[in-house]
């Protein structure tokens, strides 16, 4: 499984118009709920708070990884947010955030295998700058389909 494999419209808001980190984080796990992909929405977002609470999502270059292994996880998937304004986030480099990709994952062995390599497969590809530009462009999914699939 890879990312491109998991990209679906119905989690992807490349308008998103939050104004904070909680707001963000709100606005990306009901979109998850509405599509299916949790059983329990106050339940996952209070799991997603716990590993915040672990440590520093926020990868540097405006991108936030938040994630949340839950119980309440029915099938892995990705929520992705490009807020309209910078979000405030606690980052690798103390800049704020406006792309934002939560990690929904159920929390057994064999899907914890699968998000950490998801997660590799997406901190790689964040890292490559020629990707960066491309996703800052992006206003539509078949944009960001296409940055994906490269």
């Amino acid at each position: 499984m890879e990312v491109k494999d998991i990209l679906d419209q119905s989690v992807i808001d490349l308008k998103m118009n939050v104004s904070d980190k909680h707001s963000a984080i709100e606005h990306l796990s009901q979109l998850l709920y509405q599509a299916g992909y949790l059983s329990d929405l106050s339940g996952y977002i209070k799991d997603v708070y716990v590993r915040e609470s672990e440590g520093i999502t926020g990868m540097g270059n405006h991108i936030a990884i938040p994630h949340g292994k839950s119980n309440f996880v029915k099938k892995v998937g990705i929520a992705i947010g490009k807020s309209e304004k910078m979000v405030e986030w606690e980052s690798y480099d103390d800049q704020p955030v406006n792309y934002i990709f939560l990690f929904a994952v159920p929390s057994d062995n064999e899907n914890a295998k699968v998000h950490l390599k998801l997660l590799a497969e997406l901190a790689s590809k964040l890292g490559n700058d020629s990707i960066m530009k491309k996703l800052e462009h992006c206003t539509h999914f078949e944009e960001l389909e296409e940055v994906f699939s490269t």
